[in-house]
């Protein structure tokens, strides 16, 4: 049986870990549960030295975000698989297996469970839903979830997928792969640093996949809430990032264009009054701009390491004009001929 490591990066999480990790422990029967922490100052560590002794910690020196945090505790984790878990996340009793189970198919780097709101639990949930795609234009949006539209359970997504992204939120991935990537970018700090990483793995023909046999209950802006600039600053930025590394095309028609694409976001902002928001992607321009020259070294090596570029998950279409202009609210209203197959 493969090694499996259960990791849990927490900062200052201590009333999650309290909420939701007996459960994880309980149903994660033959995995470790690790608790990656990165530098909390809640007492969160000592809670859970004292709660559950069952649980590994690996103290990290500093907040270094979401992918340092992962990063750092990682290179000390020996496992077949890593299975990356937020610790506002409520598992349930067959979570694990399926995911296990799927990844016995060799061609598959990753995949996630179905994710559904703890709030509305019939609700999929924002980070992730039922698994993640890009448009033409790299905006992401998943089976479920369409921009800020959320779309009730009917079991409509229930079919096992192959997926451009797999969340960051619940993603089991296999660690030779992880490290081969180089991890995630620690530049990111937070945010699209998992679909980074699966683009990078899929430019070397690795596969991801949902498999909603497995659910989870996510709470969701745990740590940042989902309307903050700081939130908007980040994923404005990290999606410029993750263009200028992995666009296999042109680069520059790319950028113009989604410069444009974000001007008019910036006027939508302008407009509506929300100075903050227009600052986000303003400022997430000039972070752009600011670290070309990494952007493009770290583009020529993922460029020659790319070998069986594996598309699959892309739509061919404009994902702001099917929800803004078509007013496509559901996954399942798209035109499914516009989506790469393989």
């Amino acid at each position: 049986m493969k090694d499996t490591a259960v990791v849990i990066l927490n900062w200052n999480g201590k009333k999650f870990l309290d909420q939701f990790l007996g459960k994880v422990i309980e149903y994660s029967s033959n995995a470790r549960i690790i608790l990656a922490d990165n530098a909390s100052t809640d007492g969160s560590v000592d809670y859970v030295k004292a709660k559950f002794p069952s649980v590994e910690i690996i103290i990290n020196d500093s907040n270094g975000g979401f992918a340092k945090g992962y990063n750092d505790a990682l290179k000390n984790v020996k496992a077949d698989y890593y299975v990356l878990l937020n610790s506002d996340i409520e598992v349930t009793p067959n979570w694990l297996s399926p995911l296990i189970t799927m990844m016995d198919d060799n061609t598959i780097a990753g995949c996630q469970p179905k994710i559904m709101s703890y709030q509305q639990r019939d609700l999929f949930e924002h980070a992730g839903a039922s698994g993640g795609f890009l448009d033409q234009n790299y905006f992401p949006f998943c089976r479920g979830r369409i921009f800020d539209k959320f779309e009730l359970d009917h079991g409509q997504y229930d079919g096992k997928s192959e997926i451009f992204w797999a969340s960051g939120a619940a993603l089991i991935i296999r660690a030779d792969l992880f490290h081969k990537a180089g991890g995630f970018d620690e530049a990111f700090f937070a945010h699209m640093e998992e679909i980074d990483l699966c683009w990078r793995l899929k430019g070397m023909g690795h596969r991801f996949m949902v498999n909603p046999d497995s659910v989870i209950y996510h709470v969701g802006g745990g740590t940042l809430p989902y309307l903050s600039p700081r939130k908007s600053y980040l994923n404005f930025r990290n999606s410029l990032f993750m263009i200028v590394k992995n666009h296999p095309g042109p680069l520059f028609p790319k950028l113009i264009h989604r410069l444009f694409l974000d001007g008019t976001a910036g006027i939508r902002f302008f407009v509506r009054g929300e100075w903050s928001h227009l600052k986000s992607v303003f400022m997430a321009h000039m972070a752009m701009y600011g670290r070309i020259r990494t952007l493009l070294a770290q583009r020529k090596e993922i460029k020659q390491q790319r070998t069986n570029y594996n598309a699959a998950g892309l739509y061919r279409g404009s994902i702001l004009f099917a929800r803004y202009f078509k007013g496509i609210r559901k996954f399942s209203e798209l035109n499914q001929r516009l989506f790469v197959s393989k």
